[in-house]
């Protein structure tokens, strides 16, 4: 069996998407000996140097530009072209960005649905018309691959696909995130960074779904506990603040007057976020909606206790192993009760490792397997 992936993303390490990829590429040529691979990439994407021995990395010519427009192209015409001319099984379009028409065998990965579940997310001609287009095309794959029965859900529900035609795959904490493997460089994190001797950490994105403000406004509470012992590290690239879509974070601290318990740290490499979470003392993502939350996962896998919003998909990917909470004072109480109790703070941690334990990219590889299967057999 040959498929053809998109690799538009490959190169894209700190996104979902590029992540995602990423691990489909190292794990599948492990789920089965028989599969061939072949990564198809746009012209601005270099070519990886280490690869499994069976993904053969194809580049494009030189119309696939880093633009919005030049990946459309690669998207509607490049990719489903060079899938067809290398005589693939399956074109596999790792995110949603389904080509309209493909001459073979299509299966999308649909992470969230979350520009028709929030349209200040679908704002603009250019991006209204890409998720118009994008969605028509998904209905047309023979099979969709999504992250977590919650983004199932959204996706029958918005893209009107039957169930029957959505495969539920989950994600998983790569083997970096561990509370000891790597621990030796955990003192160079801290002082690349630098970051306090105990801290709550944040990390993610700064858009208006994050819900950051709402962590803003516990520390209003937790500042005044402790505060100073305590300090809150918020760490991402930040974006420009918008009002709307990307709310000033730093005008909102400044008003709830936590300056004093802040530090932002900004953008984080990918190979220092294992030490980052292992020197955190608490894990905190406030997010409204996820279509998995792997960062959470990531926290736990490396010993650290998490609090999370009540979003559904939390409720179903960590269970009770998280400290779920549904607005900033809870939050506070729970960020305290993590930092002060010791019995409940080595339960959460034991808890957390169990339950990451339970994830594997093997296992989300012998899934898509299973699904690339199914697609050519045609049931």
């Amino acid at each position: 069996m040959h498929i053809a992936i998109n690799g538009w993303f490959y190169d894209q390490e700190s996104t979902g998407s590029g992540q995602y990829l990423r691990h489909l590429i190292k794990h599948l040529p492990v789920a089965a000996e028989e599969l061939e691979l072949s990564l198809i990439l746009p012209n601005h994407v270099r070519a990886p140097k280490e690869l499994p021995s069976r993904v053969k990395p194809i580049k494009t010519g030189s119309r696939n530009r880093a633009s919005k427009w030049g990946k459309v192209y690669f998207e509607q015409r490049s990719f489903p072209r060079i899938a067809r001319d290398i005589g693939a099984d399956i074109a596999h379009v790792p995110y949603w960005g389904t080509p309209l028409a493909c001459p073979i065998k299509l299966i999308t990965t649909v992470l969230d649905v979350i520009p028709l579940l929030y349209p200040v997310y679908n704002q603009g001609l250019l991006t209204g018309l890409y998720t118009s287009l994008v969605s028509s095309a998904a209905r047309g794959s023979g099979h969709i691959i999504t992250i977590s029965e919650t983004a199932k859900v959204d996706i029958e529900e918005q893209l009107q696909i039957p169930e029957n035609q959505i495969a539920v795959t989950y994600l998983a904490p790569a083997e970096r995130f561990h509370p000891q493997f790597g621990a030796e460089n955990d003192e160079a994190v801290r002082a690349k960074y630098d970051l306090p001797e105990n801290f709550v950490l944040y990390l993610g994105g700064f858009d208006w779904r994050k819900q950051v403000n709402e962590l803003m406004l516990a520390y209003t509470y937790v500042g005044e506990a402790d505060g100073d012992t305590f300090p809150l590290v918020i760490a991402g690239r930040e974006p420009e603040y918008d009002g709307r879509l990307f709310p000033d974070l730093r005008e909102y601290s400044r008003r709830l007057n936590i300056d004093d318990y802040v530090q932002w740290i900004g953008f984080v490499d990918e190979a220092d976020k294992p030490a980052l979470y292992r020197l955190a003392d608490v894990f905190v993502f406030p997010s409204l909606y996820e279509g998995f939350g792997l960062m959470a996962l990531e926290a736990m896998a490396s010993g650290t206790p998490v609090v999370t919003s009540d979003a559904i998909v939390f409720e179903e990917i960590l269970e009770d192993a998280a400290f779920i909470v549904n607005n900033a004072r809870e939050m506070a109480g729970a960020i305290l009760a993590l930092l002060i109790q010791q019995p409940l703070r080595d339960t959460m941690i034991n808890q957390g490792l169990a339950l990451a334990s339970n994830y594997s990219w093997r296992k989300t590889a012998q899934e898509t397997l299973a699904v690339y299967e199914k697609v050519m057999r045609g049931s």
